[in-house]
Formats: structure tokens, sequence, C-alpha cells
């Protein structure tokens, strides 16, 4: 019995000290995860309002915060696959492409991010929601030209969206996310439309009053 028990010990010991780092790691991750989702947060608010170099270093600092949340995880894959750590890349991911989107630039890849890829293309179809917002405030300024390379953008993602053809359990719920997108861009292209043929019609009824004068 002596022996039993001090094999216990021995193995409980292990286990203690196995679970004790592990709830470190999550401790340590989870707010790093936090701080991910807000500086994200925070980027995107920056680049509707123009803030770019802010949007910019707001990004950098989500981005060493996703290094720290990989290197505190290591070892600890059933934490990192937890859900926290892909709703925090998934954050991340929206907010990079929104920025890139806005701005015209080359889009940035999974692996410049950092990110898995489920996480990238939940992000980029979300990514889609912001762009709408920023091809409405070109919309109220009069920028059609912008507002229709947004939407050119928002059918990009969307035709490449639909060509991923697999189980939610592996996209972590893309095809949700795929109708919501369709959504968003049928209706954006409606007001896009409207706002179109007003424009005409305005500048029509513009051409017929000078010819009167």
């Amino acid at each position: 019995m002596a022996e039993l028990s001090r094999q216990l010990d021995e193995i409980v010991e292990r286990v203690r000290a196995n679970l004790g780092a592990k709830h470190a790691a999550r401790e340590q991750a989870l707010g790093r995860c936090r701080d991910i989702i807000r500086h994200s947060a925070l980027t995107i608010r920056a680049v509707h309002r123009g803030e770019f170099d802010l949007a910019r270093s707001l990004l950098d600092e989500a981005r060493q915060r996703l290094v720290e949340v990989r290197d505190a995880l290591a070892g600890h894959s059933d934490i990192f696959h937890a859900g926290f750590v892909h709703d925090a890349q998934k954050e991340f991911a929206e907010a990079s492409l929104t920025i890139a989107l806005v701005r015209g630039e080359p889009i940035p890849a999974p692996e410049e991010l950092v990110v898995e890829h489920a996480a990238y293309l939940i992000g980029m179809g979300e990514a889609v929601g912001e762009l709408r917002r920023s091809l409405l405030d070109s919309l109220r300024g009069g920028d059609i030209d912008r507002c229709e390379r947004y939407l050119a953008a928002m059918d990009d993602i969307y035709a490449v969206m639909v060509t991923i053809d697999y189980p939610d359990a592996i996209t972590g719920g893309l095809r949700r996310t795929t109708d919501v997108t369709r959504g968003i861009i049928e209706k954006t292209r409606g007001d896009l439309t409207v706002a179109s043929r007003q424009r005409d019609l305005e500048q029509r009824l513009a051409r017929f009053e000078r010819r009167l004068e």
C-alpha cells in the first residue's frame, strides 16, 4: 500500500504541474486575445475615420499579441483550439483585410497575419461588412467610382468564399458567414444602383437646364 501511495503521489504531482502550467498559459493567452480583439476593433474605427497611421500602429500591436499567444500556448494545442484564439485571429484578420481593401493595397495572406485558415476566411467575409460601410461613406460623398471599386472587391471575395465547400467543423461556420456576405452585397448593389441612377438623372436635368438658359 505504501508503494501504491508513493506512485499515486508522483503521478498526481506531474498531473498537477501540467494542469498548473496549462492554466497559466490559458490565462496569459486569454488576456492577449482580449487585447487583440480590442486593438482590431480600434483599427477598424480608425480606418473609417481615415486615420490610417493609427490603424497600422494598432495592427502592429495586435500582431505582437498574436505571436505572444502562439508562444504561450506552444504545447497546449487543446487550449489553442478551444475557441477564443480563433475569435481573436478572426477579428485581427478582418481588421487587416479591411485596411488593405479600403486602401486598395494587396491583401495579406493568412501566413503573413499568423492566423489559421478558417479564421482568415471568416475574417475576410466579415471585412465585406466594413467595406459596405466605407462604400456608403463614399456614396454620401458622391464618389461613385470608389463605390464601384469597393463593390467589385466585395464580389471578388464572395466569389472565392462560395468555392470553399467543407463542413462547418473544419471551416468554423464559414457557410453562415458566406450567406450573410451575399445578403450584404445584394443590399449594397441595390443602394449603389439607386444612387447611380439618381446621379445620372441629376446630370441630365442639369444639362437640360443649361440648354434652356
